[in-house]
């Protein structure tokens, strides 16, 4: 073993090697570093002076091995591992036409994972427990909040909450993982035709996609810029996209039933009126960047006040991005803003318009005033300078300096800027 601020340590003959992770893993080994380091402040000199015994029964092996690929797989079905494939809603083992099914066979196959591991756990603290004469010292149980699988809710929220607490949460993460997926087949990340990460080096197009998924069941977006906005002012939206992918993944014939089953899952906070397109407005890119540990891949443009918001792909940067959003999102946005605004101020005046009609219409050109006199301000003092300096990035420097490039243009991310980590 050698110290350092990630200490490793490595085994002289690999054949012991799972020996060696079920004993640093077992009961036993937490009760002698207790004695050996009570503030569980251990350091090299503690491991080192763990009393390994050599000759254990191959169970202990078996168990290892099989508890090593259980984690494995667990690890892979999120998308922040490298060996990430696709959906676990979309494996071919758990889907369903219905959304709510495919769910609760997936969910029931994250029991028995959990189940099976708590199991193996406690199977090698037994052998350790009876191989170091600690009968009368320790138990092999293993509580479920310890099983530290990410599809075990009883770890991953731990705290106090209930059976029903932990499955809402649960339920409610799964849906935003679909949905983060669904995002990243949107852009190209992944594809429905082919497992794992599709465009991901620094300028590549849907040229380049379509060169590796030649008949892509779902096509993604053509300019890398998905609007994200309170209406379908964009038949590209970000809404409209999951939309056309729900259908295609799960079909048509089910699809207001898969939807609604969506929605109630996202809104765990049982809003009034809640729609997937309030989660992706309020509540998508935060979820993004606590996914990504504040390194977004997915980058949103925003104005001061968010009436105007539209993600795009870092991967997929262009040094002409900021003009494609201004001129063919943020500008065709204003003008349709004031389109609406001309036929409110017709209907104000209108002599056969009802006074609640009229009401109404003053009220909402109010509103539509301040976005409008918003969006000019994010014109004209941020996007349209940005747009005129076509800013190159280089993937190599990483998010946090690429990301500042593009200065107030994106949405300010806490503890991005230099100097507040």
């Amino acid at each position: 073993m050698f110290d350092a601020k990630g200490p490793m340590g490595f085994v002289f003959h690999v054949a012991d090697q799972k020996y060696c992770e079920a004993f640093l893993n077992s009961s036993v080994t937490n009760h002698f570093l207790k004695m050996l380091a009570p503030t569980l402040d251990f350091k090299l000199g503690h491991i080192l002076n763990l009393p390994f015994k050599t000759d254990l029964t191959k169970l202990i092996f078996d168990n290892a091995s099989k508890a090593y690929l259980c984690s494995l797989n667990d690890w892979n079905s999120y998308e922040i591992s490298w060996d990430f494939n696709n959906s676990s809603l979309l494996h071919s083992n758990y889907i369903q036409p219905k959304l709510k099914t495919t769910y609760d066979q997936l969910r029931f196959h994250w029991q028995e994972m959990t189940l099976e591991m708590q199991r193996l756990e406690k199977e090698n603290n037994s052998i350790f427990i009876d191989a170091y004469g600690l009968k009368n010292e320790l138990k092999s149980d293993v509580p479920l909040n310890e099983i530290t699988l990410t599809c075990n809710p009883h770890y991953r929220y731990g705290g106090e909450k209930n059976e029903e607490e932990l499955e809402t949460l649960l339920l409610a993460d799964t849906i935003k993982e679909f949905i983060s997926y669904a995002v990243g087949c949107m852009f190209g990340r992944y594809s429905l035709d082919k497992p794992g990460i599709i465009l991901a080096n620094q300028g590549e197009t849907v040229e380049d996609y379509l060169a590796r998924v030649p008949d892509p069941t779902f096509e993604p977006d053509e300019d890398n810029v998905i609007p994200i906005l309170d209406e379908g002012w964009f038949t590209d939206d970000i809404t409209e996209h999951f939309r056309k992918f729900l259908k295609i993944t799960f079909g048509e014939d089910h699809y207001e039933e898969n939807m609604q089953f969506i929605v109630e899952a996202l809104n765990v906070k049982k809003k009034k009126d809640y729609t997937v397109r309030d989660y992706f407005l309020t509540e998508f890119y935060n979820d993004h960047l606590k996914r990504y540990k504040k390194r977004p891949i997915y980058w949103l443009f925003s104005s001061p006040k968010g009436s105007f918001n539209a993600l795009i792909y870092m991967h997929r940067y262009r040094p002409d991005t900021a003009s494609v959003v201004l001129n063919d999102y943020l500008r065709e946005f204003r003008t349709k803003l004031s389109a609406r605004k001309e036929n409110l101020e017709q209907v104000s005046i209108s002599g056969s318009a009802n006074p609640r009609e009229k009401t109404d219409a003053l009220k909402n050109l109010e509103k539509l005033r301040k976005v409008i006199d918003e969006l000019e301000v994010y014109e004209r003092e941020t996007l349209y300078p940005l747009a005129t300096k076509q800013i190159p990035i280089d993937l190599d420097n990483g998010v946090k300096f690429n990301y500042l490039l593009l200065g107030d243009a994106l949405k300010k991310i806490p503890g991005l800027d230099a100097g507040e980590e």
